[in-house]
């Protein structure tokens, strides 16, 4: 099924979008394209308000982009390589019986399946700036995150199938 209609499928059920990537084998080279492709949608995602930050206070764009760019396509994969082997670490102890795989595929998607909101919020923060709009939109992104971050590791880590 294609990443786009995946991402749609996840918001009416994340456990059967997750269930379906992991029957499809043990791909680490899917679950890093997962985490690019999501690491790279939220780079994108920053630029509006990076501009507005960059035309307000004088400063040259290029280099927060760059800033941007370091921050999202080499550290934050690492930080959340890091958080999927804790949130393993964390289930295997509560007695699951998942894989390091599943972890990372259920919090790699999640930000993946999230992108979308990500692109809204940084829109919101590039034209219409700091407020409640701008917080609104960011609890959303959270509170769907969440839910599907949550999903996905139950289905990853106890799922029977």
């Amino acid at each position: 099924m294609p990443v786009t209609r995946d991402i749609v499928a996840t918001y009416k059920g994340p456990r059967r979008v997750v269930r379906r990537l992991l029957d499809a084998g043990p791909r680490e080279d899917r679950a890093l394209v997962i985490l690019v492709a999501a690491c790279g949608v939220i780079f994108i995602a920053q630029w509006p308000r990076l501009a507005r930050e960059a035309h307000l206070t004088g400063q040259e764009l290029n280099p927060m982009l760059g800033g941007a760019l370091l921050a999202w396509i080499f550290i934050a994969p690492l930080i959340l390589y890091t958080l999927a082997l804790i949130s393993h670490g964390l289930a295997r102890v509560l007695g699951a019986k998942g894989t390091g795989y599943g972890a990372r595929v259920a919090l790699f998607w999640a930000l993946l399946a999230t992108s979308p909101i990500m692109l809204l919020h940084g829109l919101v923060a590039g034209f219409i700036g700091p407020g409640p709009g701008l917080q609104a939109v960011g609890l959303i992104w959270l509170s769907f995150f969440g839910w599907f971050w949550v999903a996905g590791w139950l289905e990853a880590e106890w799922s029977k199938a």
